[in-house]
């Protein structure tokens, strides 16, 4: 009964401050330092400054602001309109067309920033009027990219599994890697709903793409050689950083 007692006590304190629009952060902290205060004969604030600044401090966690800076540059670039356009002709003949290029985007966008947020504002603000301009189902358009855009979580570089490597203390690199495989086959569960529902949706009726020559497409795909250039150099870059006796056996 006591310990029910504490649980309610420590989400009372941690939903009033979320309430009073205190950030999550913040808000746990502040459970953090009530737990202690009562519960504990130790210093909090010296307690709470030494744990803060051990956390923050870690070389390791400086790759988080760089990822989530890379996102913000490319989101402000032509990235994800050279991407649509790259994409679109191998797309445009699968079944259920363009929404493909929702989830095939994202999933190369992952492999660039790391981080949900930029995948889904940097193929969002592109794939969307083209895709409603062409009159497919909205909940589809909305639905794939939302669901697309978590991809990044899993596949390399995530910023989630680099504060869960520090925070276990395993190996940042080993874990992309692990990553890999997982991501691109949730991503082929996600094109093969979209090719099923097209199949056997009555709504689905957009407009057809025109047809293109094979020499077209391949000119089209120029426009991803900057995305993929950057892939190569930030997983590359990772792989080649690891001891030669880990390259050489499986990472996941």
């Amino acid at each position: 009964m006591e310990n029910i007692s504490i649980i309610i006590l420590f989400l009372f304190v941690m939903f009033t401050l979320l309430g009073t629009g205190v950030w999550v952060g913040l808000a746990l902290m502040g459970v953090a330092w009530v737990g202690m205060e009562l519960f504990t004969t130790r210093p909090v604030g010296d307690v709470m400054l030494t744990t803060i600044w051990s956390s923050s401090s870690s070389w390791t966690l400086t790759a988080l602001p760089l990822f989530i800076w890379m996102g913000e540059i490319l989101y402000r670039t032509r990235l994800s309109e050279d991407m649509f356009r790259g994409l679109a002709p191998w797309m445009a003949r699968l079944p259920g067309g363009l929404v493909h290029t929702n989830i095939v985007g994202c999933t190369v966008f992952a492999a660039v920033s790391g981080s949900s947020a930029a995948t889904l504002t940097t193929v969002g603000k592109m794939s969307i009027p083209e895709l409603r301009k062409r009159e497919y189902p909205e909940k589809m358009i909305i639905g794939t990219l939302a669901g697309a855009a978590t991809l990044g979580l899993m596949i390399p570089p995530s910023l989630t599994l680099i504060v869960y490597g520090v925070t276990i203390n395993e190996s940042i690199s080993k874990l992309f890697f692990a990553g890999i495989v997982p991501g691109i086959v949730l991503a082929g569960m996600f094109m093969a709903y979209v090719a099923i529902t097209s199949r056997v949706s009555s709504k689905w009726n957009p407009t057809e793409e025109p047809r293109m020559s094979f020499s077209e497409k391949l000119a089209n795909t120029r426009f991803l050689l900057p995305v993929i250039l950057l892939i190569l150099v930030v997983i590359g870059s990772m792989y080649l950083a690891l001891p030669r006796r880990q390259r050489q056996r499986p990472l996941v």
